[in-house]
Order: C-alpha cells, then structure tokens, then sequence
C-alpha cells in the first residue's frame, strides 16, 4: 500500500530524515516509534507533501514525491496532525462535512463512511454536533479530528500523537476506534509515544532515532529488545 525507501528531508538547512524505509500494508496498523525530536512527525508531513523530501514514497505503486498536499489527499491518504486543527466557529457536523470529497481520485470508492457511522463510534460528537468545535474538550477535539479524517474516505489513515494529554479512558477508546478502522480494510500509520497502546494494537513498529529507523519488528521483538527501548524509547 505505502512504500517509503531511502527518504531523507530538511528544514532550511538541517538534515531532519537520513534515508527511512518503512511500509504499511492493506489493512495493517503500523506504529512509528521514538522519543520527540526522532523525526516520527516530519516523516508522516514528508508522506503528506508538508515538508519537501527526496527519495521516495510509492503509494499503491504510484511515485507521490513532490505531489501535492490536496492531491495526496485526493489519492487516499488521510492525515491526522497532532495539533488536531478544527475549525472553531464551526460545529461538530459542519466539522464533518467539511472533510468530505467531491468527486474524488477516477476508480476510487467513494462514501464509505457517513456522519451516522461517526455518530455510532462516538456518541458524544452526536451529543455535540451543534456545538462549535472551539468549546469542546481536548479529548472531544482528538475524536472530531479522526472522525474528519474519515469522512474524506481515506484508504490509509496516517495519525500523529492522538493519545497527547488525553485522560485514560479516552486513550483506550482511542485504540479501540483504531481496532475498528483495521476491521473496516484501513491501514493506519500511528506516531505515538505511549508504548503500551502502540503494542497493543500494532501489527508492527518502525522505532526512530535522530532520522533514521533503528528498529523494525513485531510488538513483541520489541518487547524482548531491552537494548532498544532503554537506548532510543525509555526516558
């Protein structure tokens, strides 16, 4: 689905990414690992054309490099930044709708997510759909965000830091809404730097350090690799 290889990018002159590799396939959650300043977050902004880079990114075996932000979007990619960015004067369901595509990218589904299906998962946007976005809770901003997202029918939904200073119920519904996107054919790239929630649900991780991957395995190679969670995760 996403082929990333030898991906190196900058800001002005600071050499940010040293050639990553990294892939995420049909329907699999992947967690990108690190403690901040790795370059977990300017990795998934290089995929999404916010930052330029060099090297390459093949989504569904078609070069995206250098392709922009909108296009990106347009082909299937869905991106979910840490800042959560709503729009504050507007409402919940006014929030949702503008995160649907007209038209779209030729031979794509389309409308495979509607504003009952974001209602059903979380039932307090339904139970705020006529508040304005810029009152609501953190944690209620983190869902609207998601919920967004969806609703321009990704196929890979890329997702940074969405468990950052959420109480501990809404981070365990957080991994549950993920479980339903896999179970929904959706692949989910994931920046976290709770540990216990990226293993829990992943498939694999990519752990990085200073721009580069130094780990990739499954959660529980991870698990078993102290060297690598005391050097380059614990703090």
């Amino acid at each position: 689905m996403l082929k990333i290889e030898n991906l190196h990018a900058f800001y002005g002159k600071s050499h940010i990414l040293h050639g990553v590799d990294l892939e995420v396939k049909p329907g699999e959650i992947v967690s990108l690992l690190g403690r901040n300043g790795s370059g977990r977050s300017t990795t998934i902004k290089t995929i999404m054309g916010l930052v330029d880079g060099h090297g390459s990114v093949k989504w569904q075996d078609k070069e995206m490099l250098g392709a922009k932000p909108y296009d990106i979007a347009r082909s299937g990619i869905g991106y979910v930044p840490e800042s959560r960015d709503v729009f504050p004067k507007l409402t919940v369901e006014q929030n949702l709708l503008l995160g649907q595509q007209s038209g779209g990218t030729k031979g794509r589904k389309q409308g495979r997510w509607s504003l009952d299906d974001m209602y059903q998962m979380f039932p307090r946007l339904k139970e705020r759909q006529h508040t304005e976005a810029g009152v609501m809770s953190g944690g209620e901003q983190q869902m609207l965000t998601l919920c967004r997202t969806l609703m321009g029918d990704p196929d890979l939904i890329m997702i940074d830091e969405p468990t950052e200073g959420l109480a501990p119920k809404i981070v365990e519904l957080v991994g549950q809404y993920l479980k339903e996107l896999q179970k929904r054919g959706l692949g989910v790239l994931l920046v976290e730097q709770k540990l216990t929630i990226a293993l829990d649900i992943s498939q694999r991780c990519y752990v990085m350090g200073h721009g580069e991957v130094v780990f990739h395995g499954t959660p529980d190679e991870l698990r078993a690799d102290k060297y690598v969670r005391r050097e380059w995760l614990e703090v």
